[in-house]
């Protein structure tokens, strides 16, 4: 009967044997789930999202505007030395940037269409941490690219900063 007893008591617990396959097999199956998931991934699709709600968001605010003010387009007026968002100075070819720094290559489309058309503009979630643009002065940049086409004056917005490959593919929406 002690021999029983004593057995029983030298077998309480896990062996270290026991324990290293159990820690094996589940890092083994967390690894296998992070690749499954790749979160990396999960986020740059998440970007590339809210890039496209965005330049249709912009697009469909400079539509809004344009029938408002019998099809012209934001930024018509110089005044304060806004860029007209026209095919001469934002061509298909090498689109403007929407910022408030006003330059050769970029447009100001703030003033005509926040508040009105939209609550705020928005901005790439590489830029700004994608806070969108609700004050507009000269130092806002959205990250985003608009053009006017000279033979139809159809209007495209681009997200130049995509993140799943091909990365040299621009979201782009054209109306």
């Amino acid at each position: 009967m002690t021999s029983a007893r004593q057995t029983i008591k030298n077998q309480q617990g896990f062996t270290l044997i026991e324990l290293l396959v159990v820690i094996g097999i589940l890092a083994v199956l967390l690894a296998i789930t992070l690749i499954a998931i790749n979160p990396a991934r999960q986020f740059a699709q998440a970007n590339n999202t809210k890039r496209n709600s965005d330049i249709n968001a912009i697009l469909n605010a400079i539509g809004q505007y344009a029938a408002d003010n019998h099809g012209t387009l934001p930024a018509q007026s110089t005044a304060g030395g806004a860029k007209a968002l026209n095919a001469t100075n934002c061509p298909t070819a090498t689109p403007c940037a929407i910022t408030g720094v006003i330059g050769a290559g970029n447009v100001d489309l703030c003033p005509d269409l926040v508040t009105n058309y939209l609550a705020a503009l928005p901005s790439d979630p590489l830029t700004n941490n994608g806070t969108p643009v609700q004050t507009c002065n000269a130092t806002y940049t959205t990250g985003y690219t608009v053009s006017v086409s000279a033979t139809n004056n159809r209007v495209t917005v681009n997200a130049p900063a995509t993140e799943i490959p091909p990365a040299t593919a621009a979201l782009t929406v054209t109306r």
